[in-house]
């Protein structure tokens, strides 16, 4: 998990950030505590406690004293909006850039992205065990 060149305390809220929106920590439950992630990670519970701290001041945990840190209502939400807006800050408007120098229109781009994501969906393959097709 751990990346060189990029700091610590910002891998750990990303990782919680992640926790966070695949749904393996729900909005309300309690949150890993610093010392947690300090000792699954091998780092210093200081560091640990700055990642934390950021996800604190975005609104994404909030702390029950004396219980621990929680996951805020509405945390989802707010970090796919954020993941959103950095998605098409560092995809969609170079893309666009591009498409503007090669003559393509937005039709011209939804026909590539359509294309494109069904050559990345899995195709239907036979289940040679019972002469089933499974996907």
């Amino acid at each position: 998990m751990i990346e060189e060149g990029k700091p610590l305390f910002l891998q750990i809220a990303e990782q919680i950030e992640d926790s966070i929106l695949d749904g393996s920590l729900p909005e309300e439950s309690q949150a890993p505590s610093t010392n947690e992630l300090a000792g699954f990670y091998r780092i210093n519970p200081a560091t640990a406690a700055k990642g934390v701290a950021m996800l604190t001041d975005k609104g994404v945990l909030y702390k029950r004293r004396g219980i621990g840190m929680f996951v805020a209502a509405g945390a989802k939400d707010l970090l796919l909006g954020e993941r959103r807006a950095a998605f098409a800050d560092r995809y969609i408007d170079p893309l666009l850039a591009e498409a503007r120098t090669l003559g393509l229109g937005a039709e011209d781009l939804a026909s590539l992205l359509r294309e494109r994501a069904a050559q990345a969906t899995p195709t239907a393959q036979p289940d040679h065990t019972e002469g089933k097709t499974t996907a």
